[in-house]
């Protein structure tokens, strides 16, 4: 079993970004992915403890709608990232900004 969890900061206020979207999806069998869990990022800019099995996956960020909540403009309406998770636990953070991310494997 394979765990995950993320972390959204704020790069251009240093602060966390709560209620931000998230879909998590795994590749299946028949070659499609499927969403194995979706959520909203917490006071802390954070989610987690999301099981899922070993395999492909797509963590989707809804960053659009999160910065135009904020009354800011975006370049980047969602951020993707594709990651293969193996048995144990897997850390996806982000840092974001309205033109600009970067992401990392965590701890």
């Amino acid at each position: 079993m394979s765990s995950v969890s993320s972390h959204i900061l704020d790069s251009t206020t240093g602060r966390p970004a709560a209620g931000v979207h998230l879909t998590l999806s795994r590749l299946d069998a028949d070659g499609a992915f499927t969403v194995v869990h979706s959520g909203l990022t917490d006071a802390d800019g954070r989610v987690g403890g999301w099981n899922t099995a070993p395999g492909l996956h797509r963590l989707r960020f809804d960053t659009g709608d999160w910065f135009a909540a904020k009354g800011v403009d975006t370049f980047y309406p969602e951020v993707e990232v594709a990651f293969t998770a193996d048995d144990g636990h897997h850390h996806v953070p982000l840092l974001l900004s309205p033109f600009a991310y970067s992401t990392y494997r965590g701890s």
